[in-house]
């Protein structure tokens, strides 16, 4: 029987045999996961160790059993935005708005500018609260709880203005074909400059709180790096390649919904280890407030929240309530009976993690012929066991940590 046919136990047995230590004692095996408070979802690694030392990593994942690609292939395709939710569940709204941008390049919909303004404020909203949660779980990881507690509340803030959005908080199922469901109200704008005035001077303290802390930088300086060339042979995208050195931004590379009328930033680290990942996402944040603040100030007059594409919008409910040919469009477009044209596209978008992108392949039916994922953890993640060899169990952690690996993004 092949070698690698054999369980990851069996391997490990040889390779203890092997690799001896020099006086003779036993290497060991160490579960990390699946289910562990560090492991940051449902996955697992294999660890041989030397003590604390790891040698060698083999991970494991699949352990959620989703299957959303297959799913998305026998939905309409009105019915498979919730799926993205549940990808990167830390930024949704970013999933949400790919996916429509997909099928508005497939049906070569223009969405008018004050929609995608909004889009933008929401993504960008969403890309803080992942970088809160990455870098305020990052602390914890290395024992400091009180950033952590600091900071979450104003991912609470932001899920306020989702709520008042769409009605929902976390998987947020976001937007329409064309635009949002319906307008932003004035409470939602209210809560969005609440929290532009309240959230900067917290940010700035959390970033005082462990930038120059001395245990902080021991823990992550030097720990976990990757070259440029490296990351780039993985697949790297978003904060983690930029903190290698590649100025590379999908906003910037391939704008859409109007990123080139905004001016920012792109902050690239040096070493890609943890503590530049961590840097990078703290900088990335203030970017995304420069660029809420300039979508606000250049917001186009009017009310224009979708584009005008009957064929696919979903009418007002209280027409489908009183007029039958309004009943009989939301009927079509619900079950996916609007033809769609036979085609093959990518689309890509910067999101929380790095290039969140929609493949689709279309036949002209009610469903995607086929419809694939581009999930930035799944493509980084690949990279962990090499970037923990020779760590210590402790750096694996932080590493990890660091990465801001997502499970929703692994088993997709």
């Amino acid at each position: 029987m092949s070698e690698l046919l054999l369980p990851p136990e069996h391997r490990y047995a040889k390779i203890m045999k092997e690799k001896l230590n020099e006086d003779g004692s036993e290497l060991s095996i160490l579960n990390l996961g699946p289910t562990h408070p560090a492991t940051h979802g449902i996955f697992q690694n294999i660890l041989l160790m030397d003590g604390e030392r790891i040698l060698e990593a083999e991970p494991t994942i699949g352990y959620i059993h989703r299957a959303f690609e297959k799913i998305a292939e026998n939905r309409p395709f009105y019915q498979i935005t919730p799926l993205t939710d549940r990808m990167n569940y830390c930024s949704s709204p970013i999933n949400n708005m790919g996916w429509w941008m997909t099928l508005e390049k497939l049906l070569n919909i223009e969405v008018p500018k004050r929609a995608q303004y909004l889009r933008v404020i929401v993504m960008e909203l969403a890309r803080i609260t992942d970088h809160i949660i990455c870098n305020s779980i990052l602390g914890v990881d290395t024992g400091a709880y009180t950033g952590f507690l600091y900071v979450f509340q104003f991912r609470e803030k932001v899920y306020e203005i989702y709520e008042e959005i769409c009605g929902a908080r976390l998987t947020t199922n976001m937007g329409r074909l064309g635009g949002f469901e319906r307008d932003w109200t004035p409470k939602a704008f209210e809560l969005l400059n609440t929290f532009l005035e309240e959230f900067p001077p917290a940010w700035k303290e959390f970033e005082n709180l462990f930038e120059r802390n001395r245990i902080f930088i021991d823990r992550t300086v030097n720990v976990g790096p990757i070259s440029a060339e490296k990351a780039m042979a993985y697949g790297f995208t978003g904060p983690n390649l930029r903190a290698a050195g590649v100025d590379y931004d999908v906003r910037v590379a391939q704008p859409y919904s109007s990123y080139e009328d905004f001016e920012f930033s792109i902050p690239v680290g040096k070493s890609g280890d943890t503590y530049d990942r961590f840097c990078v996402r703290n900088a990335e944040v203030w970017e995304s407030l420069s660029i809420i603040r300039q979508a606000l100030a250049k917001m186009p007059e009017g009310n224009e929240y979708h584009a005008e594409v009957p064929d696919y919008y979903l009418p007002p409910k209280e027409d489908v309530y009183n007029n039958m040919e309004s009943l009989i469009y939301h009927f079509k477009i619900v079950m996916g009976e609007v033809p769609v044209p036979v085609a093959e596209i990518y689309h890509p978008v910067e999101g929380g993690n790095g290039e969140v992108g929609f493949y689709l392949i279309t036949d002209g039916s009610r469903t995607p012929y086929r419809l694939h994922f581009r999930r930035p953890c799944f493509i980084y993640y690949q990279a962990y066991p090499e970037m923990i060899k020779g760590a210590l169990l402790s750096d694996a952690i932080v590493i990890l940590s660091s990465l801001n690996v997502i499970a929703g993004e692994l088993d997709a």
